[in-house]
């Protein structure tokens, strides 16, 4: 199964400072990223995971789940992690109109700014799915959509071996931006075999920087 997904290579052509794909690529350092949380199965034992071997992540959180466990966002938060908008009901952006979208981002923004005090966060769509109207409106606001690299396909259905097989015959690199998902325990099942690997292999992990406030 293909790692990084040729659908991606087209996003390399913006400049970064719109749409981030990699991280520095100098040294060691790889970027965990989680989408679809928080979840009050999921978040807490994946938490405990990444504290025990001294990772930190990036988390892009839908905001009706934000409203519903606030408590989860403040432990991703003391715990060192970033917060992403990654919207608020995580529909499609594909059929919204403009205003939709708009809404979707904004109220994320507004409900992630009473746990950290940013007015706007690193933003990850729904699906992977933008449009021309709200890559312009980032454009012009200079604010940054984060996007993945390295896809660890933890979405689809199949033994957390497999997982690991994958991960270990074909690691993320220095830089990459690696998607997994916090709305099941596969990413944390996986991680909890490949962190100790990954690490004692002189693998390092940080949470990817907000920017500008």
């Amino acid at each position: 199964m293909n790692m990084r997904p040729k659908k991606q290579h087209w996003l390399n052509l913006f400049p970064d400072a719109l749409v981030q794909t990699k991280g520095a690529r100098e040294g060691t350092v790889r970027y965990l990223t989680f989408d679809d949380g928080p979840d009050p199965i999921y978040t807490p034992p994946l938490l405990d995971l990444l504290a025990k071997h001294g990772v930190k992540a990036s988390f892009f959180l839908v905001g009706q789940k934000v409203e519903q466990y606030p408590d989860l966002v403040q432990r991703i938060l003391a715990e060192g992690h970033m917060l992403g908008n990654h919207s608020y009901s995580h529909w499609s952006f594909k059929r919204m109109t403009t205003r939709k979208k708009l809404n979707e981002i904004l109220r994320t923004d507004a409900l992630l700014s009473a746990f950290d005090g940013r007015l706007h966060h690193r933003m990850r769509p729904p699906h992977g799915y933008v449009g021309a109207d709200i890559l312009a409106y980032f454009a012009m606001r200079r604010r940054t959509f984060v996007y993945w690299s390295y896809d660890t396909l933890d979405y689809q259905i199949e033994p957390t071996r497999e997982l690991v097989d994958r991960l270990r015959a074909d690691p993320p690199l220095p830089g990459e931006i690696v998607l997994m998902h916090d709305d099941s325990d596969r990413a944390r099942e996986a991680l909890a075999v490949m962190l100790p690997e990954w690490l004692s292999n002189g693998f390092t992990f940080s949470a990817l920087p907000q920017g500008a406030l």
